[in-house]
């Protein structure tokens, strides 16, 4: 595995990639994070995909992992109400944000991206929510 040079989008110092337990604590269900070399100072970590030291997405701050964690809820609804497949909820996504569909992930949206997100996901449920009352 090789480990990515990640610079924190915050304060630009360099990120260290870290067992997940640095920041859950017992809570950790294994894996890394990379972590802003000034944490807790400066708070931005995030994830690795599990395996590997590929970030899931961009270091986050608490309030954008907050915006990111409302953002996944709302889009997480409409694959799960069966509005559109998980894949074509994906591509819908980079549809919206004008991205080739692999590129579609919310952890690399910044505040602007999470808030048009939860925008757009809500329109989505909201029409999807009519149309069942209207049939029924």
């Amino acid at each position: 595995m090789k480990k990515q040079t990640i610079y924190c989008p915050y304060c630009g110092s360099k990120a260290v990639l870290r067992d997940a337990s640095f920041i859950y604590g017992s809570k950790s269900s294994g894996g890394l994070v990379y972590v802003c070399s000034h944490y807790p100072t400066c708070d931005s970590y995030v994830g690795v995909h599990p395996g590997t030291t590929t970030p899931k997405g961009t270091l986050a701050n608490k309030e954008l992992r907050r915006k990111r964690i409302e953002a996944h809820r709302m889009f997480d609804q409409i694959w799960k109400l069966g509005i559109r497949s998980r894949s074509g909820a994906y591509r819908w996504m980079a549809h919206v944000f004008r991205l080739e569909s692999q590129q579609a992930h919310i952890g690399q949206l910044d505040d602007s991206g999470c808030s048009q997100l939860i925008l757009e996901a809500a329109k989505m449920l909201h029409k999807h929510q009519a149309h069942q009352q209207a049939v029924g």
